[in-house]
Formats: C-alpha cells, structure tokens, sequence
C-alpha cells in the first residue's frame, strides 16, 4: 500500500528525517517510537502533505501513485487521512458540518448516531467549532471520530492516547482497532501508521511492528512489546551508541 525508499522530509531548508525506508502493506498497523524530536510526526506530516513538511528525496508511493506529486487534499482523495497530535481550530466551522463533509455515507443530521461519534462519547460536541475550547481528551477523541467517519485507507496517528484520560485510553484503542477491521470503499484492507510514547495503545490496537526512530532515521524495526520494555529498562541511549 505504501512504499517509502530513501525518502527524506524537510520543513523549509531543515531536513528533519533521512534515508526512510518503509512498507506498509494492506491490513499491517505499524508503530513508531522514539524520543521526543526525532522525527516521528515530521514524517507523518510529510506523507500527509502538512505545510511545511515535504518530501524532498527517494520515493513515496501510494497503492502506485507518487506522493511528492500531490497536494495535501489530492492525498486525502487518495485514501490518505491523518488524526492529528495538535490540530487546528476551525473557526465557523462545527464538528457538525465537518462530520456531514466528511462521511461518503452521509450521516446527515443523525450525526450523532455515527458509529465513531457515539462510540468516543463525542456528540456533545457536534454543535461546537472544530477543537474550539475542546479539553485535550475531547480534541484527541475527536481526531479519531474524524477520522473514522473520513474512512481512509491509510491511516497516520499522531500520539492518539496522549492527554487522554487513562479509563478512555481502552476505548481510543478500542475503536482505531475497529476501524482498521474494516475494509476501506475499495475493499482493501486498511493499514496504520501509528506513533505513541505509551506504548498503551498496544493493549488494545495488535501491531503487525514497531520502528524506532532516532535523529530523523529509522534505526531499528522489530516486535512492539519487545521494543517497549527494552526502552523502558534501558532507555534510548543504547539506540543512540
């Protein structure tokens, strides 16, 4: 499904990640790890198409198209989406609108009976602007209802338990897990790049692998719990030697 070869991602004239080579292929969920600035979101927001990361070398292709090709709302129509560490607010915008936007099936005014809104408790937010005055729980929760009813068939989150509440960390991992169950619109089966420092998400959403990134590359790849409880021992300095 996506194929990275040598790809290197910039935010202007810094590049912040090197030489990443990656496969995802349908239905694997991989998690990244690594300490904090080394790399981690800038690649997810590289692939996504978020200003001003960019692919700046090697190739990116997905399910055969070239990433470096498209725009950011190109990648989305791709089958592209992304739950976002620290999105925006949308001012005049409410979760609402957005939810009717974004579900090909049309939710409508039943919003809130969309399977995502209701099973992340978040349709008291429905009539409010997009992330305005959301708590950090409400804003991670939401990301993931958004991106539920988007539907992609490659899906990137950012740290999607960080700041929430540790009784809803079950059911944030509960419902990712879900959606990367079901088949994408073309009946491919669904894949996820997914970056936590936790490690909670695991309980709940089975890792097909884990990369970790240190300084912008990917140094390591192998079992997630087996990487988790070396780094928690041992840290990340033996990553770095």
């Amino acid at each position: 499904m996506l194929e990275l070869e040598g790809v290197a991602i910039a935010a202007g004239d810094d590049v912040i990640c090197r030489d990443i080579g990656l496969t995802v292929n349908e239905g694997e969920r991989h998690i990244l790890i690594g300490p904090n600035g080394s790399g981690k979101s800038s690649l997810l927001c590289g692939l996504m198409g978020v200003r001003p990361f960019r692919i700046v070398a090697g190739t990116a292709t997905l399910l055969g198209r070239d990433l470096a090709d498209m725009s950011i709302d190109e990648r989305a129509r791709a089958g592209i989406g992304m739950a976002f560490q620290r999105p925006p607010s949308l001012t005049g915008v409410t979760a609402r609108r957005l939810v009717q936007t974004l579900d090909e099936h049309g939710a409508g005014a039943d919003a809130e009976d969309h399977p995502f809104i209701a099973d992340l408790g978040v349709d008291h937010l429905l009539d409010r602007e997009v992330n305005r005055g959301f708590s950090g729980g409400e804003v991670k929760r939401w990301e993931v209802a958004k991106l539920g009813v988007q539907g992609p068939s490659l899906c990137l989150f950012d740290e999607p338990e960080s700041g929430v509440d540790l009784e809803q960390v079950g059911i944030v991992a509960e419902v990712i897990d879900d959606l990367l169950s079901k088949p994408d619109a073309g009946g491919r089966d669904r894949a996820a790049i997914i970056i936590t420092h936790t490690g909670f998400i695991l309980d709940g959403v089975e890792a097909t692998t884990a990369h970790l990134m240190i300084d912008g590359r990917i140094v390591e790849s192998g079992d997630a719990h087996e990487m988790f409880e070396r780094i928690r021992r041992d840290g990340y300095a033996p990553a770095r030697a």
